[in-house]
């Protein structure tokens, strides 16, 4: 588990490659998600939208933007924390997810961006475990759990 922190606002992403619903022989390989926000700052402050960029190394990049996350936009006073879980279909096995986003203060109504510094946003990777030699040369996945690299964000 990875974590970055951009104006309190603590932002934990966990993925897992989804071997039971993956089918490698026709190119289609699952992941998940795990985002956890955690506002700790000491403003109240609301997830208005989401944007995404998804790289998949054989493929176009696949842009993801509007409100909120899964149908929610919460608001989160100091100290609470918001989950949720989403995935995404590769065609290569390994890909690549950055973006942003976008939250408001609720009191006076700032809207600031949570991402690192710089034009990429929060930035994390996918990748299919590698299949490894079992007794009498079967190949065998390896744990279900893809690559994570979280780009930490400055504080300000």
């Amino acid at each position: 588990m990875v974590t970055a922190t951009t104006k309190g606002i603590k932002i934990t992403v966990e993925t897992e490659y989804q071997p039971a619903y993956s089918s490698p022989t026709q190119f289609h390989y699952v992941f998940t998600y795990r985002i956890t926000i955690e506002n700790r700052s000491d403003q109240t402050i609301q997830l208005l939208r989401r944007h995404w960029y998804i790289h998949d190394a054989s493929r176009p990049v696949k842009e993801v933007e509007g409100e909120g996350v899964v149908g929610q936009q919460p608001v989160l006073e100091p100290g609470e924390v918001h989950n949720y879980v989403s995935g995404c279909n590769l065609k290569s096995g390994i890909g690549k997810m950055f973006g942003t986003y976008t939250m408001e203060r609720v009191m006076d109504g700032k809207k600031f961006k949570v991402k690192r510094k710089g034009p990429a946003g929060i930035r994390f990777y996918l990748a299919r475990p590698r299949r490894r030699s079992g007794a009498g040369g079967q190949g065998f996945p390896a744990a279900g759990r893809g690559f994570l690299f979280l780009t930490k964000s400055p504080v300000g």
